[in-house]
């Protein structure tokens, strides 16, 4: 019988007056490669940090590790978020900074961050070129960390894992932001790493898994449950629930054409992440925007949104209106509801979840004014719409991911905007709230609603989409109505 690695009993754990984990027993043996998944806030981060010895001290929860082994005898939590500091040892930045060319050399570079974490833990810089070649991650290496894309985060946080080889591995929603192939690139990375003795417990929503993972366990009411082969279910049902009245109809269009951009381009210094792109979106349309990790989807919807400097070096008419023609940044917010993986980055999480909602009303990070009756009834049927009456009160930072997100989705309807921009919209959401999400998303366009949608995974996408853009090294390799691409490939 094989030995285990890790042995938990009876363990338990609350966060605040919840209780989230309860007297749960787990065995995980040598050899052993687990599959962890589970509805939004079940408890699977909570679980993995626990193993990891983040959270409380606790002897329900003991891990043994081989001395002999190759792998280094230490057990690696990798976050669902990737937290990285300037140079003086602060993480505090703020939403629009990544876009300053002036202030993104308040990072270290890529290199630099792996040579001090190879000297951290005593690890030969040559060994870490595959990992970065495997990746598409080799010709970033004097890139700012501010600069990367979320996806390009979630790549370096994987890097270093890869490159420590610990005995135990685990990895919380591994795949979020990566593109198909660096998820492919990915998993067969992980089967590499087994074979060489590690053990990894990954949490994730994919379908696609690694071969490696053998055995399969689902965290329900608290407990841990073992299936014996991988389930997906096939079928989800959502409760019916109608769209708040007030997001019914939506607000007349500015203009015709909403968003009109003339060879577009835009440099850092020598490297140029936006090549003579032109995009013309009109009133009522619904754009799908994709692209590799860094091929500058970020970029061009910074652009529209009106947090890129160099928006007034180039011919850009957003809403009825050439871009530098005395508009303000809350001019064009006015007209934009937007979520994307930096905004959640740098949101106010000690805003409760009613004041971050009702933030959306001025497109601020968190709640500064007051506002009247007819607005707070809008977000109490948001609240509700959602299903997150419960946690009303309760501040951002008390949520799991999932419901942080559900908040911030919220925050982007609120106020009943012309143009939506979703940037991976779905991050850290479940199957059933990734549905009801899109299900929210296609009642609302159903109107005449324009849509900027922006996913990697072409099996979380609203079903409404009628164009598609998709950009490559910070070109437009293809402009398309959306259903003649589903044509071609049904031909194909």
């Amino acid at each position: 019988m094989s030995n285990p690695i890790v042995q938990i009993s009876n363990f338990s754990l609350k966060y605040g007056n919840k209780t989230v984990l309860t007297d749960l027993d787990w065995t995980i043996s040598e050899g052993e490669n687990w599959l962890l998944t589970g509805a939004s806030g079940s408890g699977k981060t909570a679980l993995l940090k626990a193993i990891a010895g983040l959270e409380k001290s606790t002897d329900d929860i003991v891990v043994v590790f081989n001395k002999a082994g190759v792998a280094k005898p230490v057990c690696q939590y990798i976050a669902q978020w990737y937290q990285f500091k300037n140079v003086e040892g602060i993480a505090n930045f703020y939403y629009q900074q990544r876009y300053n060319v002036q202030q993104v050399k308040d990072t270290f570079t890529v290199n630099a961050e792996l040579v001090h974490y190879g000297k951290e833990h005593n690890l030969s810089i040559t060994k870490v070129e595959p990992i970065l070649n495997a990746l598409g991650f080799a010709a970033l290496r004097n890139a700012q960390l501010i600069e990367l894309s979320s996806g390009e985060h979630k790549k370096l946080q994987l890097v270093k894992a890869l490159w420590l080889k610990p005995q135990l591995l685990l990895l919380d929603q591994p795949y979020t932001g990566l593109d198909s192939q660096s998820r492919q690139n990915l998993n067969n990375l992980l089967d590499e790493l087994t074979n060489d003795g590690i053990q990894i417990i990954l949490v994730s929503n994919e379908a696609e898994i690694p071969a490696c993972i053998n055995r399969f366990g689902e965290i329900v009411n608290g407990q841990l449950i073992e299936h014996f082969t991988f389930c997906t279910r096939s079928t989800i049902v959502i409760e019916e629930r109608a769209i708040p009245e007030f997001l019914h109809e939506a607000p007349p269009s500015s203009s015709a054409t909403l968003i009109k951009m003339v060879d577009i381009n835009i440099n850092y210094g020598e490297k140029q992440v936006l090549k003579n792109v032109s995009w013309e979106i009109k009133a009522g349309e619904k754009w799908l925007l994709q692209g590799h990790n860094g091929s500058g989807k970020s970029t061009l919807l910074s652009l529209i949104n009106g947090d890129h400097p160099q928006a007034y070096a180039n011919e850009i008419y957003l809403f009825g209106n050439k871009r530098g023609s005395g508009e303000s940044i809350w001019d064009i917010k006015q007209h934009i509801g937007l979520i994307s993986p930096e905004l959640h980055w740098y949101f106010d999480f000690n805003a409760t979840v009613w004041q971050s909602i009702a933030s959306g009303f001025f497109d601020s990070i968190g709640l500064y004014k007051e506002i009247g009756w007819h607005k707070r009834s809008q977000v109490d049927e948001l609240i509700e719409y959602f299903g997150l009456m419960a946690n009303k009160n309760d501040l951002l930072s008390q949520l799991p991911l999932g419901k942080q997100r559900l908040v911030l989705l919220a925050r982007t309807v609120i106020k009943n905007p012309e143009l939506l921009v979703l940037d991976e919209p779905c991050q850290g959401l479940d199957a059933h709230q990734t549905l009801q999400f899109n299900t929210l998303i296609d009642g609302l366009c159903n109107t005449n609603r324009t849509l900027i949608y922006v996913s990697h995974n072409d099996d979380q996408l609203p079903k409404n989409l009628s164009h598609q853009l998709l950009l490559s090294k910070g070109e437009v390799i293809q402009n398309l109505i959306y259903k003649q691409k589903k044509e071609l490939e049904s031909v194909i």
